[in-house]
């Protein structure tokens, strides 16, 4: 199975960050780098969410509703004239989910690492959640998921093959300082903080001065 990386370094992957980049008014190198951090940090959040109750129910119905994999269908008109406002909600609203109250924290980190905007980061955030969510859709279809287990499976698939900083990233979902918050652990990992005070107020708020 292609992990998304790979996806990145496709034929498809190459339209998505040149147009996110033209999109967002930032350089392409910026914007991979960016989507390369922040596509296994948002996968990794459904992962959690997989974990939680009923949140495999949530997002199986969300990927045979709205989330089919028909957005990646035609990418050049997605981006061609600016991308649509109720695609810009949409991300909102996934991301909302996905992070919560975290989101300004999230991308804070994102920021601090790849020296890009944090208004800018939010923007290509906005943009790559329902693309990553028609491509997970999409993945689902392929290979027949319709459980937890094998959604929980699929997306550990996906996040596999990462280089090694990532698997760092990764190994942090796990919410390395048992406080029941993998957020802070990611943006931890993501700024090489070696400190681990408690809580996302501790961590975050040490990096951010919040």
């Amino acid at each position: 199975m292609s992990g998304l990386l790979d996806l990145l370094n496709s034929p498809m992957g190459k339209q998505l960050i040149s147009g996110v980049a033209g999109q967002t008014g930032q350089s392409e190198s910026g914007t991979a780098n960016v989507l390369s951090m922040a596509m296994p940090l948002l996968m990794g959040a459904m992962k959690k969410n997989v974990s939680q109750p009923g949140g495999a129910e949530s997002l199986m119905n969300a990927l045979n509703s709205k989330h089919s994999g028909s957005i990646l269908d035609n990418l050049g008109g997605l981006f061609e004239g600016g991308v649509d406002q109720s695609v810009m909600d949409d991300g909102a609203g996934i991301l909302g989910h996905l992070l919560g109250g975290n989101q300004s924290n999230v991308q804070n980190a994102l920021s601090q690492k790849s020296g890009i905007d944090a208004g800018a980061i939010g923007n290509i955030l906005k943009i790559a959640a329902p693309l990553i969510m028609g491509y997970l859709g999409r993945q689902t279809q392929q290979n027949n998921v319709s459980d937890a287990s094998g959604l929980n499976g699929l997306l550990g698939g996906l996040l596999g093959g990462q280089p090694q900083q990532n698997q760092s990233l990764m190994t942090s979902l796990l919410d390395a300082d048992g406080d029941g918050s993998f957020l802070d652990d990611v943006a931890g990992m993501m700024l090489n903080s070696g400190s681990k005070k408690g809580g996302l107020g501790g961590l975050l708020g040490g990096l951010f001065g919040k």
